[in-house]
């Protein structure tokens, strides 16, 4: 092989290291210089290993533990293992979802970061044959009384609009949360909902002898390069010398890839033999793992790859992860086809290599050879690693000392309704378009979103979730109620679950308590998604989510699907209007271990978390199903963060009534966050019938009006004050904190 003219000689890279920096291990290296390649790389061949070895591509650490989800389920078209997971939903069509992060960019330059993970989902999701009809966030921040966290937290949002506005696909639901864990790595989680028929599915494979790889879209330029290796790092706060790895994004060439992208796949399937975008690790990634799944061979001239910047070296064209690109495998002599669609749509596409059978991985430039290696090395045999699984003290001797009164719920309600996580965000869903291709039933401001689906009478329910309070004082449970707290989303929306994506953000896997983090809450989450036929379909594993040593806490986000039948059984959480009664469903104990006014008293995670019962919650579940189907509803809300107090504002809130009633709890119980349960107003008139699906399950607690003031009778006390003031507090709250 002729050895390209490079800064760095083989021999170089050996005896400075220079491997170590690029994030391989000394292991590492022996590997794939003693064992897979028999001689010394070059600096590109070490480069490419450094891109796909890197855990953001190869999940090098987490495999193991991932191998622990439960993926089957009876509507599995597809799992994970492609671009993105695809279930069944009747009549010959299909969805297509994927959640992934961008955290690290969004800490270094939060808009870039941030807009740059939507458009790298979205092109997820089109690259199986589903045209994207919406997208949800998952956000964390730490406190607001950091200037440097409300700059991330503008900066994110209005790259997150900024793409998704443009572009046209409605961003629909979300959520944030806000803890000092998070002050020095932000979370940003983006996922994207797909729709097509089920025989338009596509995989990312390139077969075939002498079928050419043809790059069509942007430039490509020194943005983004090795990224991937970048996202598998620990951060310093020493942020401007990572400014180089985050890419830029253009949503309006985005918009004619998907367009061009979806044109062929309808018109010219049979020439398609696969696509795949080039996201993490750029060009490398995506040619790689497409002949790999054949152990296919692939020969690449990158003096036709199309470069924004001269001079650029095969390592950078290789690893750079300039956005908006993709990558299609096509039919020898159906070449042309492909190119006049992307014409077209004024797309740059240019037929950069082609298939063989050799099983080779070939990069050629002026003339030269600069890397041949096994296509599998860079796939397929990377090392796996387990890692010693530690318990933290936390939970072996939890600290269960937290106590507290409430002397005034009314004020204790208010203070809580201002609080961050809880408190309103219409300042930044606002900022998005969510009624864009004009099929959003439901948007940002109820338990989960709802998306039509034209032509038929179904439709989508779709939510993220979780709380990172209840995973960090137990992974396994934590898992759990994020999976069954994103099911009651769904459910109260109307819908029934049918499965999950996730972005799993923990900190080092190297660290033994942060991997027993890891593989408990893979474990809660697995089982219970199991037991309500909601596989895992796919997602993502961001580790290393550490600054200078301050790991974040565990954050396994959870994003969920449910399908609605008919749209009649679409439900919203506020109460429509007076005189509607109100029932409590579930048990309440008292469950004050990571909850919101624990925080908010102490500014603390403490305790164990008791009382969450699988069964039981899946038993109420099906009970409001079952209650929504039969058309006995005004609207039902799960109980979340804040319990029942602040359940009970946001049921009233949207349309300004007022509540009177009883209900057998304490005033500490108004704000416990025990799981399982949901309110639900109904008319007068359904009562009977409501009340013999209910049973025992339903306990009525009042009834709504129209004096704009609440009243509830306590078992030790009275919750009573002005429903416009807690509004107020509620829609304030995060407001104020950004001023």
């Amino acid at each position: 092989m002729i050895e390209e003219k490079m800064k760095y000689s083989p021999e170089d890279i050996k005896t400075k290291k220079l491997y170590l920096d690029m994030g391989l291990t000394q292991e590492e290296y022996d590997i794939i210089s003693k064992k897979l390649l028999n001689r010394l790389p070059n600096y590109t061949e070490i480069g490419l290993y450094s891109g796909m070895w890197s855990e953001h591509c190869s999940y090098k650490n987490s495999k193991p533990v991932l191998k622990k989800f439960w993926t089957d389920g009876s509507r599995v078209i597809q799992g994970p293992g492609e671009g993105a997971g695809v279930l069944d939903i009747g009549d010959d069509q299909a969805i297509v979802f994927k959640a992934e992060s961008h955290n690290h960019p969004s800490f270094v330059e939060p808009y870039e970061g941030a807009a740059t993970g939507v458009g790298g989902i979205i092109r997820d999701i089109f690259s199986m044959g589903a045209k994207p009809i919406a997208s949800l966030d998952s956000l964390r921040f730490g406190s607001l009384t950091n200037t440097k966290n409300k700059y991330l937290l503008n900066k994110v949002v209005a790259g997150i609009a900024g793409y998704g506005n443009c572009i046209g696909i409605p961003t629909v639901g979300g959520e944030i949360e806000f803890d000092d864990s998070y002050n020095g790595n932000p979370l940003v989680n983006v996922m994207c909902i797909g729709l097509m028929n089920q025989a338009d599915i596509k995989q990312g494979k390139a077969t075939g002898n002498n079928n050419s790889i043809i790059y069509v879209g942007a430039k490509t330029g020194r943005d983004g390069i090795n990224g991937a290796s970048f996202a598998s790092s620990q951060f310093s706060e020493n942020e401007d010398n990572d400014r180089s790895a985050v890419q830029v994004g253009d949503p309006f060439m985005e918009k004619l890839l998907v367009d061009a992208c979806l044109e062929i796949n309808r018109d010219f399937s049979d020439d398609l033999v696969g696509i795949q975008d080039m996201g993490a690790a750029g060009l490398v990634s995506s040619s790689a793992e497409m002949a790999a799944k054949d152990n296919s061979g692939i020969k690449i001239n990158l003096d036709l790859v199309p470069q924004r910047e001269l001079g650029m070296s095969p390592y950078e064209i290789m690893l750079s992860e300039s956005q908006e690109r993709m990558l299609l495998c096509v039919k020898d002599g159906a070449e042309q086809n492909i190119l006049d669609v992307f014409k077209k749509y004024n797309l740059e596409a240019v037929i950069i290599g082609k298939v063989n059978e050799n099983s080779q991985y070939c990069l050629t430039m002026n003339d030269q050879v600069v890397c041949d290696i096994p296509t599998r090395s860079l796939v397929d045999d990377v090392p796996t690693y387990t890692h010693e699984l530690v318990k933290p003290e936390r939970l072996i001797n939890p600290d269960t000392s937290f106590d507290f009164e409430v002397e005034n719920p009314y004020e204790t309600l208010n203070n809580l309704l201002s609080q961050p996580t809880i408190s309103s965000k219409k300042s930044v869903y606002q900022q998005y378009d969510s009624r864009v291709q004009t099929n959003t039933v439901v948007d940002s401001g109820s338990d989960a979103a709802v998306v039509r689906i034209r032509g038929t009478k179904k439709a989508l329910a779709m939510t993220t979730d979780c709380n990172s309070n209840y995973v960090y004082l137990d992974p396994y449970q934590g898992g759990q109620i994020a999976v069954a707290e994103a099911a009651r989303n769904i459910i109260a929306s109307g819908g029934t679950p049918i499965g999950i994506t996730n972005c799993l953000n923990f900190g080092n896997p190297d660290n033994s308590e942060s991997y027993f983090e890891l593989e408990e809450s893979v474990k809660g989450i697995s089982d219970v998604c199991q037991k309500i036929d909601a596989p895992v379909i796919g997602g993502n594993v961001s580790l290393y989510n550490e600054t200078d040593d301050h790991s974040i806490k565990p954050t396994p986000m959870i994003g969920m699907v449910g399908l609605i039948e008919d749209n009649k059984n679409i439900i919203t959480q506020d109460a429509k209007g007076s005189d509607e009664l109100v029932y409590l469903i579930g048990d309440t104990f008292d469950d004050y271990s990571g909850s919101e006014i624990q925080k908010m008293l102490v500014n603390k995670i403490t305790g164990e978390l008791n009382h969450f019962d699988v069964n039981q919650e899946i038993n109420n579940q099906e009970l409001v199903k079952d209650v929504i189907k039969k058309s006995l509803v005004k609207s039902v809300h799960d109980l979340s963060e804040g319990g029942l107090g602040v359940a009970l504002t946001e049921l009233l809130q949207k349309n300004e009534l007022g509540f009177k009633g009883q209900v057998d709890l304490t005033k500490k119980q108004l704000f416990s966050e025990t799981q399982s349960r949901f309110l639900i107003s109904i008319d007068s008139a359904k009562q009977s019938e409501f009340e013999a699906i209910m049973k025992n399950s339903a306990n009525l607690i009042g009834k709504t009006n129209d004096i704009e003031l609440v009243d509830l009778e306590l078992s030790d006390g009275k919750l009573l004050g002005n429903m416009m003031d807690l509004k107020k507090s509620w829609e304030e709250g995060l407001t104020c904190l950004m001023k």
